[in-house]
């Protein structure tokens, strides 16, 4: 996939707001996602071009979200991801081609009280911040688009550090996804 597909798929999934955040190690994929989660999903890209998303299983505690402009629904990006709740929090976790790190992202989601999907990124100030105060292990790394932060803290100590009440402002909103009708 070119790299600029690649791109394309974190921005109109993710909305990715410039500095990313990736993590050495995936989440575990012993966890089913919840059904709310799977089915068609409208919202807007970060140009503000109308954007479709279809959400399916694939196997065994993985899916597959499929991206693509409802302009130009020939250019389908799709990319296979797992989930976890952890701490009263849904997460999910995909694999970053080599050119972001070759490592993993990570988000949050949530459905709003309107059956909305709500996905959440991480803050790199207030990770770069964890860092330094040794909450979580990581350092800078270099991608195509930029410097972007690398978490190699297990994951044990990356949810101790999100479950903590006192770091929910290290979430940030991306974007929300209306349920498409049937």
């Amino acid at each position: 996939m070119k790299a600029w597909r690649v791109v394309v798929i974190a921005l109109s999934f993710l909305l990715l707001s410039g500095c990313l955040v990736t993590f050495k190690d995936p989440l575990p994929d012993r966890e089913a996602a919840p059904a709310g989660l799977l089915g068609k999903w409208s919202s807007k890209n970060a140009w503000g071009e109308p954007l479709n998303l279809q959400i399916s299983y694939v196997g065994e505690h993985r899916y597959k979200a499929v991206s693509y402009p409802k302009a130009k629904p020939g250019q389908r990006d799709e990319y296979l991801f797992t989930v976890s709740n952890h701490g009263g929090r849904w997460y999910l976790s995909a694999p970053l081609p080599k050119d972001f790190g070759g490592h993993f992202l990570l988000a949050g989601f949530e459905f709003s009280e309107k059956h909305e999907l709500v996905v959440y990124n991480l803050d790199l100030e207030q990770v770069d911040q964890a860092i330094a105060q040794k909450a979580l292990n990581g350092r800078t790394v270099e991608t195509v688009e930029g410097d972007a932060t690398l978490i190699d803290s297990p994951m044990a100590q990356v949810f101790a550090y999100l479950d903590d009440p006192a770091n929910t402002d290290v979430f940030v909103e991306a974007v929300r996804y209306q349920r498409v009708a049937q």
